[in-house]
């Protein structure tokens, strides 16, 4: 007896051990690997990636294998770098962002009310096997919230399919519904087989899952949820469930905010990741990785932070000249400022181009849009800001008297006529 309780301290003696690390990482504030996690089908621990490698000179746009990828600045809307970013693939657990999203629009205001776990989103019998699962029972009663933790963190294709049975009556039209909400955001390279993407037919490119992020963040809920490590999700008539965020970044990644793993056979490995740093806050995507992609989108990130400032490229009320519009020439002013983030390494400066409306005639009223003025750098635009009149001069008063400026006028055809019989 005394062996075998003996053994089995021994056999978690490792998680103890690294669990203690963590917290003494922690402590001192330095990263900390996330403990291992339970995986399907025996609940054996899986490791995660334990430290990131990045290039030590963020500067550099880095190498990245992964063949398709994507860097914004969420509050500017910048594209900061891309590869491959419109081409349709695979995306794997990516797809339970559109999942959340349809749940989050339907359920807002009702997120801990309880659900029936429909019999068909029982796993473990299906062409899929288990994967990736809470374990969901027939008949067991989870909230909303407690399913979507169980699809963001842990990427639960059962709860994906719970989910999608509640709010559509059937996986399948839930997944219409899916590809309603896709073209109406206008991801035009995306096209949905399930809810949760173990499919490998339901396709989608870095721009597309980008377009969804953002949408998607406008939740609270979403946006809580992706930046927790750890959820316990309970059930009326099972034992409880602690999930652990798969997302690595959110113990390895300094200012890491969310927001979600995926992989399968035909996609790769795949992540969509959020991070705060100085006021600013960035997103990458990555997507068909061979290996682990947590590297690659905190170099990217990295990238992201370190390359690009804050510029202001364009002063509301600034003097830009004159532009000619049908009938004469008017001064014109910037209507609004515009900053913008301009890699700090770049030789070519930033480009001001107005461009003046076709409709305009002469004379425009002061303070009247009259065009637009676009600013590029290495042909990227960075944005653009309306073209105003600025104030025009009154126009001169006559000098003289009426009776006065008639005699000059006739005197003046007269002599136009004579001029014109002498040639």
């Amino acid at each position: 007896m005394k062996r075998r309780v003996a053994a089995r301290a021994a056999a978690f003696l490792p998680l103890v051990l690294l669990v203690a690390q963590a917290s003494w990482l922690h402590a001192i504030g330095a990263p900390a690997a996330p403990p291992p996690t339970p995986v399907p089908p025996n609940g054996s621990p899986s490791p995660f990636v334990s430290r990131l490698s990045t290039p030590a000179d963020p500067v550099p746009v880095p190498r990245i294998d992964a063949p398709a990828v994507v860097l914004m600045d969420l509050a500017a809307g910048q594209i900061l770098y891309q590869r491959a970013a419109v081409t349709p693939r695979p995306v794997a657990s990516l797809t339970k962002l559109m999942t959340a999203l349809l749940v989050l629009e339907a359920e807002e205001g009702r997120l801990d009310r309880t659900v029936g776990v429909d019999p068909d989103a029982v796993f473990g019998r299906g062409e899929y096997g288990a994967g990736s699962s809470l374990g969901l029972r027939a008949g067991e009663r989870v909230s909303v919230r407690g399913l979507l933790a169980g699809l963001l963190l842990g990427s639960a294709n059962d709860a994906a399919e719970a989910l999608a049975i509640e709010e559509s009556g059937s996986v399948g039209a839930f997944v219409t519904a899916m590809n309603v909400r896709a073209r109406a955001l206008g991801m035009a390279e995306t096209t949905f087989a399930s809810p949760h993407g173990l499919d490998d037919r339901g396709l989608s490119s870095a721009s597309d899952i980008l377009t969804l992020l953002r949408e998607v963040r406008r939740h609270t809920a979403f946006r809580r949820l992706v930046a927790t490590r750890v959820v316990v999700v309970r059930s009326d008539s099972a034992p409880s469930r602690r999930i652990q965020n798969r997302n690595v970044m959110l113990w390895l990644y300094p200012g890491a905010s969310g927001v979600k793993t995926g992989s399968t056979a035909g996609a790769g490995y795949c992540l969509v990741a959020t991070a705060h740093r100085s006021g600013r806050e960035l997103a990458a995507v990555v997507l068909g990785g061979r290996d682990e992609v947590f590297s690659e989108a905190a170099a990217l990130l990295n990238h992201g932070f370190a390359a690009y400032h804050v510029r202001t490229l364009v002063s509301e009320g600034a003097p830009l000249g004159s532009v000619r519009v049908r009938g004469g020439t008017v001064p014109v002013v910037a209507g609004e400022d515009l900053e913008a983030l301009v890699r700090a390494q770049d030789t070519g400066g930033v480009e001001r181009i107005v461009t003046a409306s076709r409709s305009v005639a002469y004379p425009p009223a002061s303070g009247s849009q009259v065009g637009m003025l676009r600013v590029t750098s290495g042909g990227t635009l960075l944005g653009q800001v309306p073209v105003l009149v600025a104030d025009l001069p009154p126009p001169e008063e006559p000098r003289g008297s009426w009776w006065g400026r008639a005699v000059g006028a006739v005197s003046s055809a007269l002599g136009s006529v004579i001029a014109d019989l002498m040639d």
